[in-house]
C-alpha cells in the first residue's frame, strides 16, 4: 500500500456552504474552513473530505459542475482551496475533494457545446441518442433524457437531475439496434476519460491528497457485473499510481469486492443498497438505541463477506457516522447513545468517517422546503453551531440569509462552545476514543478483526495488531446482559464509569479490554 497516511487517517466530512461563513453572506467558505482547522485538529482529525466545492448553479448542491477547473465564487477562489492544502499540511493533515465524475451540470461549456450540430471536440463527451424522439427506457443506469431547447437532433442522458447530463464513458454492452450507443474504447468515450484525468491532473497538483469519487460504479453503462468500470479505473489508477502515488482514492460504490478491484483504496457501506447499514443508526429499531430490539446479523453477514474481500485487495471499508445524504445520527438516537455509537465506529478497522457535527450531537432540523436538491436531506446540512452567540457563531449575516435555518431550538445547548465545557460531553467523549484509537495499534485501520458475539446483545469482538489484542465489549441496550466469554483484562476504556462484574454486562456500556 503506496500510501501511508491512510493508514492512520480519521476523516471529518465538511460540507463547505454549511461549515463557517467568514465574509457575513450566509454561505460558509474556504477561508472559514482555514480558519476552524485548528479546532478539528484538536478534536483528533487529521484529514478532511471536502464536498463539491467548484463552480456550479447548485441545483444539485455542487454535485452538478459548471467548471471542474475553478473553485464556485461563493466559497473563494482556486487559490483559497491552494492555501487550504498548504494550511493543512503544515499541520500534518490531509485533503481530499469530491470528484463528480459521472456528469456535469447542463450549464457546463462541454455541454452546451455538445449541443451544436455542427461536429466538434465535444460532440461526443456527453450520451446522445440519434434522434430526439429516442428516448429508450432501461438503458444502463440512465434516469432520463435531456430533450429539446438545442438545435441538435438526439437525446442526452441524464444522471438522477434533469440538470445533470451523463458523461460518456461508453457502453460495456451495446443495445442491438442502437447505433448511437458507442463502445468504451471509441474516441468519445476515450477523451471523456482523459479529461476525467486531466481534472485529477490538475488539483493533485494543488496539493490535494486524493478523491471521495461520487457514485463510482455508476459511469460505464450497460454493465450489470461492472467488469467494464473496473476495468475503466484500473486504467485511471495506472495513470495515478505513477503520476501521484500517495494520491488516496475513495470510493463510493457500496461493492468492495468491486471498487477495490477497480484500485479504490477504500469503499464506503452506503445507506442505500445491500449493506444493512441503516440498521446500525438509522432505522426503526436502531441496534445502538437503548431499547434493545436491534438485530445485526443481516449487517454481519454482509460486512464480514466484503471485509474478507477488502482485506484480500490491501483496501478497506468505511462505516460513517453519516454524510450530506443521511438523517443525522441524533434523529434516532440520543446523545448517551451516540456516545456508545462512536465508540463502535472508533474501534472497527477501516478509515473512520465523521460528519461534521455529528461530534457534538447536532439535530436533524425540519426545514419547509428543499434548498439546492436537497429535499429530505436538506435537515441534515444546517449550519455548524459553534457558539452562543449570533447564528451559533456560524455567519455574521441576518438569520434569513442563511445558506439553511439552524436549528433554533438547541444551538443554545448544543454548539463545540459548550460542548467543550462540559467534561462529559459527546465531543469530548469522541476526543478521547480517537485519542485511544491513535495510541493502540490494535483499534488501527488496519488491525485485525474477528466477529466474536452479535446474536442479540453485548456486541463483542476483537481487534489486533502484531502483539497488541483488544477485546471491545458493547451493550447499548437499557438492560444488564450476560456473556459467556472471557472477558478478563485490562481495561483501557469503559464508558461511563461501568465496571465488569463476572460474566455481566451492565447496560448502555462499551469497554475496550487489553487482552494478556
Amino acid at each position: 500500500m503506496a500510501h501511508e497516511w491512510l493508514d492512520s487517517a480519521i476523516f471529518y466530512e465538511i460540507y463547505p456552504q454549511s461549515f463557517n461563513d467568514t465574509n457575513g453572506d450566509g454561505i460558509g467558505d474556504i477561508p472559514g474552513i482555514i480558519e476552524k482547522l485548528e479546532y478539528i485538529q484538536d478534536a483528533g482529525f487529521n484529514a478532511l473530505w471536502l464536498n463539491p466545492c467548484f463552480d456550479s448553479p447548485f441545483v444539485d448542491a455542487g454535485y452538478d459542475v459548471r467548471d471542474f477547473y475553478k473553485v464556485a465564487e461563493r466559497y473563494g477562489t482556486n487559490e483559497d482551496l491552494k492555501h487550504l492544502f498548504a494550511e493543512a499540511h503544515k499541520r500534518g493533515m490531509h485533503v481530499i475533494l469530491d470528484l463528480v465524475a459521472g456528469h456535469s451540470s447542463s450549464e457546463n461549456a462541454w455541454f452546451i457545446d455538445s449541443c451544436k450540430p455542427e461536429k466538434n471536440a465535444y460532440t461526443d463527451r456527453y450520451i446522445w441518442t440519434d434522434s430526439v424522439w429516442n428516448a429508450p427506457d432501461g438503458v444502463g443506469s440512465i434516469t432520463g433524457w435531456y430533450r429539446g431547447g438545442y438545435d441538435r437532433d438526439g437525446s442526452a442522458a441524464l444522471n438522477f437531475f434533469t440538470a445533470q447530463p451523463a458523461l460518456n464513458y461508453g457502453f460495456y454492452k451495446k443495445d442491438e439496434g442502437q447505433d448511437w450507443e458507442q463502445d468504451m474504447n471509441d474516441a468519445g468515450p476515450l477523451s471523456t476519460r482523459e479529461e476525467l484525468k486531466n481534472i485529477m491532473r490538475f488539483w493533485l497538483g494543488m496539493g490535494c491528497d486524493g478523491f471521495r469519487v461520487d457514485m463510482a460504479g455508476s459511469l460505464v453503462k450497460n454493465d450489470p457485473d461492472k467488469k467494464g468500470t473496473i476495468a475503466l479505473w484500473q486504467d485511471v489508477m495506472g495513470f495515478l499510481r505513477k503520476e501521484f502515488p500517495e494520491a488516496v482514492m475513495v470510493s463510493e460504490w457500496g461493492e468492495p469486492d468491486k471498487s477495490l478491484e477497480g484500485g479504490f483504496d477504500m469503499d464506503f457501506l452506503l445507506h442505500f443498497g445491500p449493506s444493512h447499514y441503516p440498521d446500525l443508526f438509522r432505522t426503526e429499531h436502531p441496534y445502538f438505541s437503548s431499547k434493545g430490539e436491534g438485530n445485526l446479523k443481516a449487517f454481519w453477514e454482509l460486512y464480514l463477506q466484503n471485509y474478507e474481500k477488502a482485506k484480500k485487495n490491501g483496501g478497506m471499508i468505511c462505516i460513517p457516522s453519516g454524510n450530506h445524504d443521511m438523517d443525522r445520527m441524533a434523529r434516532t438516537l440520543d446523545s448517551e447513545e451516540m456516545k456508545i455509537a462512536f465508540a463502535f465506529l472508533l474501534s472497527m478497522p477501516g478509515v473512520p468517517f465523521v460528519y461534521y457535527g455529528d461530534e457534538i450531537g447536532m439535530h436533524y432540523v425540519d426545514v419547509p422546503h428543499s434548498i439546492e436538491g436537497g429535499y429530505y436531506r436538506t435537515g441534515s446540512r444546517s449550519p455548524m453551531q459553534w457558539d452562543t452567540s449570533t447564528n451559533a457563531g456560524f455567519s455574521s449575516a441576518k438569520k434569513e440569509k442563511l445558506y439553511i435555518p439552524q436549528d433554533v431550538e438547541n444551538m443554545g445547548s448544543i454548539n463545540v462552545s459548550t460542548e467543550s465545557l462540559d467534561e462529559n460531553s459527546l465531543l469530548h467523549e469522541v476526543e478521547d476514543l480517537i485519542e485511544i484509537r491513535k495510541e493502540h495499534s490494535a483499534l488501527g485501520n488496519r488491525g485485525d478483526f474477528k466477529l466474536i458475539s452479535y446474536e442479540g446483545y453485548p456486541l463483542i469482538y476483537e481487534r489486533k495488531h502484531d502483539e497488541e489484542t483488544i477485546l471491545v465489549v458493547i451493550n447499548p441496550s437499557g438492560k444488564d446482559v450476560s456473556s459467556d466469554v472471557d472477558m478478563q483484562g485490562d481495561v483501557l476504556y469503559s464508558y461511563n464509569g461501568n465496571i465488569l462484574s463476572g460474566n455481566i454486562v451492565p447496560a448502555q456500556s462499551a469497554f475496550f479490554i487489553l487482552k494478556k
